[in-house]
């Protein structure tokens, strides 16, 4: 099985850099205007987008982010709001991607969701607050649909923490730079390459490679080139959704965010 974004990665791979992947939450500022940003994020370089699905309890989720899923929700955002964005995200040519937390998920029903997002064009799903040996429900939905499953590590997790969630990832493999919240961070955290390191080496002997990507205080192009030097993608959310909400209107906000993803993207590039 292949998806979008087994593809895009490869191609990266080859390219000899990492993949920019950016972060929204669909609805944010209201569903219309969150495909034109995501739209904005693939116009300057984003490789694969992660389509948010706003939720009232995002444990995970810094100030920034909070902040702009809570917009999304007071907009009325539903989840089929969310496949309507992944699709039209699908449709940029990006790897698409959702995010959620899993107790939407849950309440959709997951054989459905599965078969619905699979029906988008998108490539698979996030899940930060899913633990591998709670998620056969998912696993055995997201391998009937097609659909790639990212988990999460974090610097905390042990040597058999990270062999039980790389071998239950299909598609990536989601480092968490650091023990906390999302957010933008004046430089990013020291444990991060050791932890790429570390998954690496979790993975069975004999399986296929599988990309890891770092996410979590990504904010600038030095940044994103730093981290592109020992991950294979690079994560970033609270950097696109502050320029939304600095803006003063959508076109402005269009602006800054393909600048910023033009930055990023120039970062991941960048060979020095």
């Amino acid at each position: 099985m292949r998806t979008r974004l087994h593809d895009r990665l490869e191609r990266t791979r080859q390219e000899g850099r990492a993949a920019l992947i950016g972060y929204l939450p669909a609805g944010f500022p209201t569903v219309a205007d969150s495909v034109s940003v995501i739209e904005a994020m693939v116009a300057g370089g984003c490789d694969v987008v992660e389509v948010g699905l706003p939720y009232s309890d995002p444990t995970m989720d810094g100030p920034t982010i909070q902040r702009a899923a809570g917009v999304a929700l007071e907009a009325g955002t539903t989840p089929t709001d969310v496949l309507r964005v992944a699709e039209a995200t699908a449709e940029t040519g990006a790897a698409a991607l959702v995010m959620s937390y899993w107790n939407p998920v849950d309440h959709y029903g997951v054989a459905r969701f599965a078969t619905d997002l699979a029906a988008t064009g998108a490539s698979g799903m996030i899940t930060p607050d899913l633990l591998p040996e709670e998620a056969g429900a998912w696993i055995e939905a997201s391998d009937a649909a097609g659909l790639d499953r990212v988990f999460l590590v974090a610097p905390s997790s042990t040597d058999v923490r990270l062999k039980t969630t790389t071998n239950a990832c299909r598609g990536f493999v989601y480092a968490a730079s650091l023990m906390g919240v999302t957010g933008t961070r004046a430089q990013v955290a020291g444990t991060a390459q050791q932890l790429v390191s570390r998954t690496r080496a979790a993975r069975e002997p004999g399986a296929d490679p599988l990309p890891v990507c770092v996410g979590l205080g990504i904010s600038t192009g030095d940044q994103a080139a730093e981290v592109a030097g020992y991950a294979d993608g690079v994560i970033v959310g609270a950097g696109f959704c502050q320029r939304v909400l600095d803006a003063v209107d959508m076109a402005s906000a269009r602006s800054a965010v393909r600048a910023f993803a033009e930055e990023l993207a120039q970062g991941v590039r960048r060979t020095d």
